[in-house]
């Protein structure tokens, strides 16, 4: 295989990954935004039950059921967690760090948005050549 090819293919593998990354992105935006509405609304209702002056008179079940606001968001946070959220908002990281692992065995490296970098200059003067 000829330099120019190399080039070609390199060229190619780095569209196909960054292609990849930008169709996950929409997602991940989403995952986030849930993530951070659930979050502020367990903060929110958390604090409602704390400085509630009954949540100290009466048992813990009882405190739950007097504040459905929090106990509701909780579990949905609970429950997204256990869906995996957390792995969801940040697939593109993740990704991106496998990516890292396995070029460098090449000598190449790539950023967060998986741009390749590698010598692409010594790949066109040798085909200059």
């Amino acid at each position: 295989m000829n330099s120019l090819e190399q080039a070609e293919d390199l060229k190619a593998f780095e569209r196909r990954l960054t292609e990849y990354i930008h169709c996950l992105q929409p997602a991940t935006g989403r995952w986030r935004m849930l993530l951070i509405v659930v979050s502020v609304c367990t903060a929110t209702g958390a604090w409602n039950w704390l400085i509630d002056p009954e949540t100290q008179k009466v048992s813990f079940f009882t405190s739950l059921w007097n504040h459905p606001f929090f106990t509701i968001s909780c579990i949905t946070l609970i429950g997204l967690f256990f869906a995996g959220i957390h792995k969801r908002v940040v697939a593109p990281s993740i990704i991106a760090a496998r990516c890292r692992t396995v070029l460098a065995e090449y000598n190449m490296s790539c950023d967060d948005e998986l741009m390749l970098h590698y010598m692409i200059g010594a790949i066109l003067e040798s085909v200059k050549e």
